[in-house]
């Protein structure tokens, strides 16, 4: 979990919807950062890490399930603004001493929300949004201190809040495109209530990101592996800009690329942006391995487990052509500093996504959906240090920086 102190900050418990990541990237459209944490995240951590706001994301259990995920209920006493979807607000409920029951259905599809009482969250929205429902439980009593806020034909209790307390909850998902208002309603939260600034921009990211680079890698030397993917792309043009010629790149051929890749890549990052690129031809012992593998997830292991084994070679390469081009003193560093001789980081292009699918949580229900190249750690006898420059960002957001 990354500290920051220079933004604004959104914290987002995820308690297992499929919408917690369309969350966060609402969030960030609305030029705030986001950052999505374990359900079980304690009260002291969040206060530790000074977010302006909350958001507890929905979920597929029910309150009253064995093992169903909980919230540490100290949380609802720190003072920050929290904003319950769903679930988060039925957890809200019940540890709040209201009243949650199951219904014995789910209620799922559009709605009409009738606005009442006025509300922060529905600032300049109207009286009636169309909204979208997924939901099991349903709260029957609100805890003391709140009020109705919205309702639907089905719910009661479809929009609450406890302004004192800045406790808010939403029986609706405003971060789905089928609620069409629902950026607004988030906004409203996160400007007028969570008091955020707009200052979440790739521009600011970019500066900052190469300052995180420089400061962990001092003088020492970085190598990518450069797929000529988005991701490994956009992380050799930062780190080209972070450090500029400590950088080198492998670009390894693995016979599965689109036609001419290997010389569009070459071109680009070898001639155009100027970055130390050595290419290899691994194409036929990729193919060689792959042939008659079927099982797409044995063929991640087997392209990630190869592909380790041509990196190392082409890094000792790297290394004794240093040492043929007169940089002995780098070349021959003692194995305690790390790496391989002067390549001491190894680049990534990790995203945040990656890091999301790939950690399981017990008694959460979301899994890992397939295992990620980039996030599992290294083999000890690689020694390198992890460089993971874009590790905080979503896909779309990496096309922008």
């Amino acid at each position: 979990m990354a500290a920051r102190s220079t933004h604004s900050k959104i914290l987002i418990l995820d308690f297992g919807s499929q919408y917690t990541q369309v969350i966060a990237r609402r969030i960030r459209e609305c030029q705030v950062y986001s950052e999505i944490v374990r359900f079980d995240t304690s009260a002291a951590e969040i206060a530790a890490l000074k977010p302006n706001g909350l958001i507890l994301s929905g979920g597929p259990a029910s309150v009253y399930d064995k093992g169903a995920p909980q919230i540490d209920p100290q949380i609802f006493s720190l003072g920050i603004p929290v904003l319950g979807i769903c679930y988060g607000l039925m957890l809200m409920a019940h540890h709040l001493s209201g009243q949650v029951v199951f219904t014995g259905r789910r209620e799922y599809g559009a709605g009409m929300l009738h606005i009442k009482n006025g509300s922060e969250l529905f600032d300049g929205l109207g009286n009636q949004l169309d909204v979208w429902n997924s939901h099991g439980d349903e709260v029957t009593a609100l805890p003391k201190g709140f009020r109705v806020v919205g309702t639907t034909e089905g719910c009661n209790f479809a929009a609450v809040e406890d302004r004192q307390r800045k406790l808010y909850g939403l029986q609706f998902h405003p971060e789905v495109a089928h609620t069409p208002r629902g950026r607004e309603i988030l906004q409203n939260f996160l400007y007028h209530i969570c008091h955020c600034a707009m200052d979440w921009t790739m521009g600011s990211f970019i500066e900052e990101a190469c300052a995180r680079v420089r400061k962990q890698v001092g003088d020492q030397k970085v190598v990518l592996g450069l797929s000529g993917g988005v991701d490994s792309s956009v992380t050799a043009a930062l780190l080209h800009k972070a450090i500029g010629d400590q950088l080198t790149c492998i670009f390894v051929n693995n016979g599965l690329l689109r036609a001419r890749e290997e010389e569009i890549v070459q071109r680009v990052f070898g001639e155009n942006f100027h970055v130390r690129l050595k290419y290899v031809d691994a194409s036929d012992r990729f193919l060689t391995l792959l042939k008659g593998v079927t099982d797409p997830e044995t063929k991640r292991k087997l392209i990630g487990n190869e592909f380790i084994k041509v990196f190392q070679r082409a890094t000792e390469e790297l290394l004794e052509e240093d040492r043929r081009n007169g940089e002995r003193k780098l070349a021959t560093a003692t194995p305690s500093g790390g790496g391989h001789g002067g390549y001491k980081f190894l680049a990534q292009g990790t995203l945040y996504p990656d890091v999301i699918e790939s950690v399981s949580i017990e008694g959460n229900p979301a899994q890992v959906i397939k295992s990620h190249h980039n996030v599992g750690g290294l083999p000890d006898k690689m020694h390198f240090e992890l460089v993971e420059p874009v590790r905080q960002l979503f896909k779309d957001e990496v096309r922008q920086a």
